[in-house]
């Protein structure tokens, strides 16, 4: 799984204006919660961002003095104006100990029914998991190949390993293969042919 290392330091005092003060030189107010103890800290912006802006699901290594932390991003509070990144949330990762995460699913395969002709529509980008951090996966793989035209697959048919569990609900649809009007309307004619051949 893929980590990103984050060098920060310990924050002084978590105030308001400690936080404005620190945005004006770059740099992004943390809190890491989940392990012992609370910590407070920053980190410059470019380092930062590269534990936000991903499609895939990170591990973030946190140096702060002395100590690293495993932890991974919970909520990111952005600028409404820029969408510049304000504060950052993140959960220590404890091995054997269970946390919850949004992990993004990722389709393989070519299905058969998009061979035919279909278009394939996903529906859902994320799932809802409960794991633990030695089970967890940048994403969780979907194989398409046996999706026939029309038909969907739901979240009860992902799989995944014995450590981890999905907690959308399972009828749920995640990705489908819809047939195109033009060869919906190819395969009426055809039927219709059929029928006035008997």
């Amino acid at each position: 799984m893929k980590t990103v290392a984050i060098e920060a330091q310990l924050r002084d005092s978590v105030g308001s204006k400690s936080a404005s003060q620190l945005r004006k030189e770059e740099q992004v107010p943390c809190v890491l919660y989940g392990g012992d103890k609370v910590v407070h800290f920053y980190a410059h912006y470019n380092v930062i961002r590269h534990a936000v802006y991903t499609n895939t699901f990170l591990k973030a290594d946190i140096k702060v003095g002395e100590q690293t932390f495993s932890a991974i991003v919970k909520e990111v509070q952005l600028d409404p104006m820029s969408d510049r990144v304000r504060h950052i949330d993140f959960l220590q990762l404890t091995p054997g100990k269970k946390f919850k995460a949004d992990v993004p699913l990722k389709l393989v395969g070519t299905s058969k029914g998009v061979r035919e002709g279909g278009s394939l529509v996903q529906k859902v980008r994320k799932v809802n998991v409960i794991t633990t951090p030695e089970a967890v996966t940048e994403v969780i793989e979907v194989d398409i190949t046996p999706l026939e035209l029309g038909k969907s697959m739901r979240v009860r048919d992902i799989v995944v390993n014995a450590d981890t569990q999905i907690t959308n609900a399972p009828a749920i649809p995640i990705v489908t293969i819809d047939i195109p009007r033009a060869l919906r309307s190819a395969q009426t004619k055809a039927a219709d042919t059929g029928k006035k051949k008997k």
